[in-house]
């Protein structure tokens, strides 16, 4: 793991954001935002490499710097993973962050169902993640509703409804077709969105 801005904390308990940021938008602040509620620091993880998608659009240090440039409300640190599955970036976070430091993922509901069932060519996978890390599961189109075995490691993360619709590929959809897109996005990167978007 490559950190690109490092807070200066030590977390006793971390939030991990893993995505493609392709931009960040006011949903990935919003998540920082609630993730308060549970950790003391987050993390956001931009991947070299992602499981389910390629890189288009911006590039890796144009999404690095557009993070970094987002006043995200609270303590952060901004770092690349080398790969994108959640079982690989815990692997990579435990590198830097004492054993003792505990491991929340953030990621809205699709993210979740995702990750549960995933096909990772072996049975067990899930129960040794969750074992590793907690995931806090946004609403995104609907609610999550965990697994009754998995229900004291996924914890509901409490987010203003408003956002819950919006992503990164609708802020580019709106650009490509000249529709309002600025008030997706943290105030503070509307200038750079533009300049690589446009």
């Amino acid at each position: 793991m490559e950190y690109y801005v490092k807070s200066s904390g030590k977390p006793r308990k971390l939030g991990i954001l893993p995505g493609s940021f392709n931009p960040p938008t006011v949903a990935h602040a919003e998540l920082v935002s609630a993730a308060g509620f549970y950790v003391d620091e987050v993390l956001c993880v931009l991947p070299r490499r992602f499981p389910h998608k390629e890189y288009c659009g911006a590039t890796l240090e144009q999404r690095l710097e557009l993070l970094a440039s987002a006043d995200l409300c609270y303590p952060y640190s901004v770092a690349v993973a080398d790969n994108g599955l959640f079982i690989d970036i815990a692997s990579e976070c435990r590198q830097h962050y004492p054993v003792s430091t505990k491991l929340y993922f953030i990621c809205g509901r699709d993210a979740a169902e995702r990750i549960l069932a995933w096909d990772y060519g072996r049975a067990g996978v899930v129960e040794d993640m969750l074992r590793q890390f907690e995931l806090l599961v946004a609403a995104r189109q609907g609610e999550f509703r965990p697994p009754p075995q998995f229900r004291d490691r996924i914890h509901t993360l409490h987010v203003r409804t408003d956002y819950g619709d919006v992503s990164s590929t609708e802020v580019r959809e709106r650009i490509r077709t000249g529709k309002p897109w600025e008030h997706l996005v943290p105030v503070e990167i509307v200038d750079r969105v533009r300049a690589i978007y446009s």
